[in-house]
């Protein structure tokens, strides 16, 4: 054993406690920095002397050199990280939600007096007035004013509802950039761990840093990470590679082509769609492709039905003035031909036919067996759907059949108990809105017991995909109405002849001379009894069902993404103190620590300043 040992022990001792007061003091430096883990320094014996020989001289074995730092390791646990990554997922998804559903809630939570059910209720209630004085210019003022309050309304609601859609579009886009933002700093930060380790280090701020960006980007988007190659540390997303040691991926937003204005997500390198499940991205993506586009669709479904039944009202009822055949509505003629035809591929050659609506022209007894065995096809969201009937079944019973289909078609029988079919909003964003796309029968019941089809099977079929694809239909006087393709809602407006001429509001159908009989309020009624009839198409809802239901349904997913949030932000809160208790900064700790090191530096310079005294005894006072 060398004589110097003794100092070689003191000075190691320095060493260690010098380096535990350094850690102790860089931790709470950094007690306020977010995602930091705290550090301790592991200690350990330093290997003693005379380990066990078999040639080892007769000496004392195993005498100890003191202590060595073997690492200085950050505490942390991964278990409670990985908890805490999933968690911070929902916490995203759900704080999103709830912040946006606010927004929506204030659209249909408008004043009372101002609002789209209420001005309904005004309109309604101008025509029931103009019934009982057909003759007065002044009621039928009121209905074009009350009609314009309404019209108003439904617009204000549809702009708000897409102005949120654009706002969440927009807000799509800036998160993208932020989960590139962070996958490229990950990807960095992997390069520079991966050096640290090389050299031998613990990169414990670096780790820090990496897994605070880890839980940030979970909170955008659904993450699964890898870390068993500790040089490849990996990130997924849905199965796909986002991250793989110094190798980043990223995102970008490409424009949608459905009229929307909006962009969809796609991986930079291959051009193919991405998709999230959960994250503050996700719920913006849900948000606008599914709530909002819902919302919007359910308002241009009303507005659309809504203005269809008041219309075929009215071009079959005359006016003060002895016009009839008008419209009261109008909706902005995106398809300009009559017959429906569409350029849908943009090449300059009309391709598709956009009809809302057909109308046999059979009159048909509700309860009455059809006698007639067949399948019908109809489009549906997906595919072609297919609907058979029987003999046995009653024309009620057929219309309930399409109706609780899957297809995007609708039936029910008008004031003339003509069969009705109307093309509903597409559940497949890829499919235009209140567009029939497919009908076939295979037997009689679309072609001559309704008069609706020209005849059976593939060869008689309507189908959109063609230009003048109504020739398929009835030559015998089936009627049909262009589609109007995109949001209703947004441009609804009075037919600009009653506005210049408000005698032109109907109130009568016309007599046998074709003109209308003083007094005849018949067709002002028969608007104003829409209000309390089943008119949603498919649905057995009235408008004030609609407005009820909309509303109710609003407030309660709105209530769901609140209970949610809080529900999230405890559990959330929890496992966050349970990580600071692990891996949290506590300052008192952590200086009633500095003070044990400075006692124990203190203790080793002491041993120093002995050693040197005893071995100036003997070098110096015993002549050696």
């Amino acid at each position: 054993m060398s004589t110097f040992s003794g100092i070689e022990i003191g000075k190691r001792s320095l060493m260690a406690h010098s380096q535990q007061i350094h850690t102790a003091g860089h931790n709470i430096s950094n007690a306020d920095t977010e995602g930091y883990s705290r550090q301790r320094v592991n200690i350990r014996a330093y290997d003693p002397l005379y380990r066990p020989d078999l040639s080892r001289a007769e000496t004392p074995g195993q005498i100890g050199q003191g202590s060595s730092i073997e690492s200085i390791n950050r505490v942390r646990d991964a278990l409670l990280d990985s908890r805490i990554t999933a968690q911070s997922n929902q916490e995203g998804y759900w704080a999103k939600r709830e912040s946006y559903y606010q927004m929506i809630e204030n659209i249909y939570n408008e004043p009372a007096d101002i609002s789209v059910r209420t001005n309904m209720d005004k309109f309604w209630e101008s025509w029931q007035e103009l019934s009982l004085y057909p003759e007065s210019k002044a009621a039928r003022q009121a209905v074009v004013t009350r009609g314009e309050s309404l019209i108003d309304s439904i617009k204000q609601r549809y702009n708000g509802l897409s102005g949120i859609g654009n706002l969440l579009n927009g807000d799509i886009e800036a998160t993208v950039k932020q989960v590139n933002t962070y996958t490229k700093d990950i990807a960095l930060l992997n390069s520079e761990i991966v050096r640290s380790k090389a050299m031998g280090d613990n990169p414990n701020d670096l780790l820090d840093r990496r897994d605070a960006l880890i839980e940030k980007l979970s909170s955008i988007i659904n993450i699964t990470t890898d870390s068993r190659d500790s040089d490849e540390f990996m990130v997924h997303v849905d199965g796909k590679i986002l991250v793989q040691g110094n190798i980043s991926r990223s995102f970008e937003v490409e424009p949608l082509t459905d009229g929307t204005g909006y962009s969809k997500i796609v991986w930079e390198d291959s051009k193919n769609d991405a998709y999230f499940s959960g994250g503050s991205l996700g719920a913006l993506v849900e948000l606008r492709d599914v709530d909002i586009r819902n919302e919007i669709q359910g308002l241009n479904t009303m507005t659309m039905n809504f203005a269809d039944l008041v219309n075929d009202i009215h071009r079959n009822a005359v006016g003060a003035n002895n016009t009839t055949g008008l419209d009261f509505f109008v909706e902005q003629p995106f398809v300009t031909n009559a017959l429906g035809n569409f350029d849908r591929n943009s090449d300059g050659i009309d391709d598709t036919s956009y009809i809302f609506r057909m109308t046999g022209t059979n009159a048909l007894n509700p309860q009455d067996k059809i006698g007639l065995e067949g399948t019908m096809i109809l489009s549906g969201s997906n595919g072609n759907v297919e609907i058979p009937y029987f003999p046995t079944d009653t024309v009620e019973t057929v219309i309930a059949k399409i109706n609780n289909s899957t297809s995007e078609v609708k039936a029910y029988l008008d004031r003339n108990n003509e069969l009705v079919l109307k093309a509903t909003t597409a559940r497949n964003s890829a499919n235009p809105d209140f567009v029939i796309r497919y009908i076939e029968d295979s037997g009689y019941f679309l072609a001559g017991y309704a008069g609706l089809l020209n005849g059976t099977g593939p060869e008689n079929a309507y189908n959109f995909d063609q230009a003048n694809a109504v020739n398929s239909l009835s030559q015998t006087g089936a009627s049909f109405s262009v589609a109007p393709v995109l949001n209703p809602a947004g441009y609804i407006s009075i037919n600009q002849a009653i506005q210049n001429d408000v005698l032109s509001v109907a109130s009568s159908f016309p007599a046998s001379s074709g003109i209308a009989e003083a007094g005849d309020g018949s067709a002002a009624l028969a608007i104003a009894s829409i209000r309390n009839t089943s008119v949603m198409i498919g649905e057995n809802k009235t408008f004030d069902d609609y407005f009820a239901e909309s509303v109710t349904k609003v407030g309660l997913k709105g209530e769901q993404a609140e209970i949610a949030l809080i529900s999230q932000n405890s559990i959330m809160s929890d496992l966050r103190t349970l990580r600071d208790s692990i891996s949290g900064v506590n300052i008192d700790e952590e200086l009633a620590d500095i003070i044990k090191f400075q006692h124990g530096y203190n203790a080793a310079a002491k041993f120093i300043s002995i050693m040197d005294e005893l071995l100036n005894t003997v070098i110096n006072g015993l002549g050696v």
